[in-house]
């Protein structure tokens, strides 16, 4: 790891004199507000933070929760896209999630993945007394006004459209030339440091970079698109599109001819003192002044109390219909159906690095001129975590190290992007605690860290708490892309291997079926990671490799067989729980028979044969039908 919490992104070291930086994002009370921009300057946000570690960014992937495929939805896909394609970044991968509620409240959480050499990683930090700050970008404007404070700080009502000009708007025509500009600028060596403007504008991120040093900044020289502006406003405006730059003052000509070229904006608003304080200035009067670490290491701790809150009493699921009826209808359902009506709106090629798009687990990015790979996955969790959000922060870090395992990916780190209610509710401040305390001890189990994310609290509308959903993001390196899993084949043997026995308690199928109840299965932490390690190894090897998640193991399998195009003949037991259960990790593997000989690397994996690829249906349901049922969807 080269840089972890604390920056814009997380970094970390692929080999080869190359790095990987990455981070999610929330950007969800926007997105309730307007859709449209809430999303698409969701997008640019996250993609400044990793141009801000001096990375070019090579991948876009988002999280999406809502109530319904509704109106608001769509608009908000097409902010991600408007916004993604215009800038020519390729949207690889995420998720789509639809439960009621996320109705009034919904989630949209982006990441961004960027590429560096290892030896050009840029910090925000402020460089050295006497460099000059440059802004550069678009004007500032009141847009976005309180952006930080009205929309995220605060829960959601009946009052909230009127909070729409607290929405920023967004440009990814001047955001392409912010990447351009700010990747030659730091390729040039000709900046000491990077910072995106993101929330709380100007106030926000002068008060990072001047954290170990002090900042004076001229908030009349601040290019303005308004007139009339106050000093406080241009503080806290988060207009989009902006960067800030420390230069040494004998490279300033050289920076400031790289953004001239590019007819960004761009100004010389302050610069670096040694006096620890950040002080705004008005037409040299002094505005506002405060010790810079104020605002950084010395925030104030809440005590707030946490009462941890019982699940149900798992309610039994009655007159739940035959297996096949039931799979049939769960992978036809709004929860489960094929995303390919999203993120066909999306560009997946741009930049031509995509080996392995969108659909079946992480996507795959080629490491030119090698072929080694990156995988990359967004994930998260849910109902299951309503239950007991311990659970549901370990298996969010655990699924999506699966999905990357199953690639043939060896995972290197993760960020997370934490989503809750109102914190100031006890049992809310548990969740919070208990599944921070999930996600801790699964990095602890696989030995990886979290690098990045961020928090996103108050989501809650009339006082209707969303679930607990940390939504977890994940990259791998794959030793060699021509070796990733793609669709299995006739005549292959298929495999499952398992690090425990699902339970049907927040499941997909209770909640259809049922009344979402009960206490999920445990989890051995020790044999999910041995899982990982045993599908990194095991997935060059395989025609398929598929990480078993919402559904469970029967429409994970349905999944392989419409991806591939051909059925399977399954030896499997009746049960519900079987079939349908979710919580302890499984994989479906697909390999030629002669090389089903494989190690489960550890007592722990248990591995087993449950069938063979062939035939033209899948536990009783015609491969038609449910090829019908999954693209549904597909409008």
């Amino acid at each position: 790891m080269l840089q972890g919490p604390g920056e814009n992104a997380g970094v970390i070291d692929l080999g080869d004199g190359l790095a990987v930086a990455f981070k999610a994002e929330s950007h969800n009370h926007p997105s309730a507000v307007e859709p449209f921009q809430g999303a698409a300057t969701g997008v640019g946000g996250i993609l400044r933070d990793v141009i801000a570690m001096g990375a070019r960014p090579v991948a876009l992937l988002d999280a999406l929760r809502f109530g319904a495929p509704d109106d608001h939805f769509s608009r908000a896909v097409g902010g991600i896209g408007a916004y993604g394609n215009a800038v020519g970044v390729p949207t690889v991968g995420g998720e789509v999630v639809f439960d009621d509620v996320y109705a009034s409240n919904c989630l949209v959480n982006a990441m961004c993945v960027g590429l560096l050499p290892s030896e050009r990683l840029t910090r925000a930090k402020a460089g050295e007394a006497g460099a000059l700050l440059v802004l550069y970008g678009a004007t500032t404007g009141r847009d976005g006004i309180g952006g930080a404070s009205v929309l995220a700080s605060q829960e959601l009502g009946e009052e909230s459209a009127d909070k729409r000009p607290s929405v920023q708007v967004g440009d990814p025509f001047t955001g392409k030339r912010l990447i351009e500009v700010s990747v030659e600028l730091v390729e040039r060596g000709l900046v000491l440091s990077l910072q995106d403007c993101g929330a709380a504008g100007l106030a926000s991120s002068l008060s990072e970079m001047a954290a170990d040093f002090g900042i004076d900044v001229h908030l009349d020289r601040v290019p303005r698109r308004e007139e009339g502006m106050e000093p406080w406003e241009i503080m806290i405006s988060e207009s989009q599109e902006r960067m800030v730059a420390i230069v040494a003052p004998e490279r300033l000509a050289e920076a400031e001819a790289v953004i001239d070229r590019w007819e960004l904006h761009r100004a010389v608003i302050g610069e670096v003192t040694e006096s620890g304080r950040l002080r705004a200035l008005w037409h040299g009067e002094v505005a506002g002044s405060i010790p810079a670490r104020h605002l950084t290491a010395g925030c104030p701790r809440y005590a707030v109390a946490r009462v941890p809150r019982e699940a149900p009493a798992e309610v039994a699921v009655d007159g739940a219909p035959p297996t096949a009826q039931a799979l049939l209808e769960l992978i036809g359902s709004d929860a489960l159906r094929s995303r390919a009506f999203v993120y066909r709106r999306y560009d997946q090629l741009v930049q031509s690095r995509t080996v392995r798009r969108p659909g079946l687990d992480a996507a795959v990015l080629r490491l030119r001129p090698s072929f080694r790979g990156l995988a990359v996955t967004l994930d998260g969790t849910g109902r299951i975590g309503s239950l007991d959000p311990f659970t549901g922060g370990a298996l969010a870090i655990l699924e999506a190290a699966r999905n990357v395992a199953c690639a043939g990916a060896e995972p290197l780190g993760f960020t997370d992007c934490l989503n809750f209610g109102n914190p100031e509710k006890p049992e809310v401040a548990w969740q919070l605690a208990e599944a921070i305390e999930g996600i801790a001890q699964a990095c602890r189990a696989l030995g990886l860290p979290v690098v990045s994310g961020n928090v996103s609290l108050y989501n809650d509308t009339d006082g209707r708490s969303i679930h607990p959903t940390p939504t977890v993001g994940c990259v791998g390196l794959v030793p060699d892309v021509r070796r990733v899993p793609g669709a299995w084949r006739e005549g292959d043997a298929i495999l499952v291997a398992s690090a425990g026995t699902p339970a049907l308690p927040g499941s997909e199928y209770q909640a259809r079926y049922g009344i979402p109840s009960g206490t999920p299965a445990a989890l051995d932490l020790a044999a999910e990671a041995e899982l990982v390690r045993f599908a990194a190894a095991a997935a060059p090897r395989c025609s398929l490799a598929h990480d078993v998640a919402e559904g469970g193991l029967a429409v994970a399998l349905a999944e392989a067989a419409v991806h591939s195009g051909i059925g399977a003949r399954l030896d499997l037991p009746s049960a519900a729980a079987a079939l349908f259960g979710e919580g302890p990790g499984q994989v479906i593997l697909a390999m030629a028979p002669e090389q089903v000989e494989i190690d489960p690397l550890g007592s722990s994996v248990g591995v087993r044969r449950i069938g063979e690829v062939g035939g033209s249906s899948v536990l009783g349901v015609p491969l038609a039908e449910l090829r019908a049922a999954w693209e549904g969807g597909s409008r």
